[in-house]
């Protein structure tokens, strides 16, 4: 069964399965019924070292750059409706492949063209990020966005991490909102996109 985590919450990864080493970040959301324009939201993941710096562009996985050059981190896909039940996009993670330099994956969501199209997070309903075992197929843990009541003035949200600690591998719930859009968040972490 999986752990449904809180903002803040985390989960020790490698202690609830060992063997755990190909995982699949699942993203979905829904828009509410009353705005009829189609929100396009862009899932990414930005691999950065013990500085929280990205080493280089490659390093940001995204509907533009689905794969790492190490081979660890895949990007299934731009889903640009968010129509339909389960998830919307997803990464494919293989955690024994990430570099030892690598110290976090960031995991985060824009909404496209979100300033010019006036969208925010406050519009966007039952987000969620999930972690599933991909020999399994069984959900790990799962964050549901959508509990959060501060995401009506963002255009993009770090969902959580996925991050090394003595050795074993962690994800943590995060939650925060960022005005700006995939450009804003590669500078924070040392990108010029």
């Amino acid at each position: 069964m999986a752990l449904s985590l809180t903002k803040g919450g985390n989960i020790n990864l490698s202690k609830i399965d060992s063997s755990l080493k190909n995982i699949v970040v699942g993203l979905g959301w829904d828009v509410r019924e009353s705005d009829q324009e189609i929100f396009d939201l862009d899932a990414s993941i930005l691999m950065v070292g013990p500085n929280d710096k990205a080493r280089n562009e490659k390093d940001l996985i995204f509907y533009n750059n689905k794969k790492s050059l190490c081979g660890a981190v895949n990007h299934a896909g731009d889903n640009r409706t968010g129509a339909g039940e389960g998830d919307d996009e997803s990464i494919h993670v293989f955690l024994d492949k990430v570099p030892d330099e690598i110290q976090k994956l960031i995991i985060f969501v824009s909404i496209h063209d979100a300033d010019k199209l006036k969208q925010n997070f406050g519009q966007v309903l039952n987000a969620f990020v999930r972690l599933v075992n991909k020999g399994t197929q069984e959900e790990v843990t799962r964050y549901d966005l959508s509990e959060e009541g501060d995401t009506a003035t963002y255009t993009s949200m770090i969902f959580g991490e996925i991050y090394r600690y003595q050795g074993d591998w962690k994800f943590k719930a995060v939650g925060r909102g960022i005005k700006g859009g995939i450009a804003e968040f590669a500078r924070m972490y040392g990108l010029d996109a």
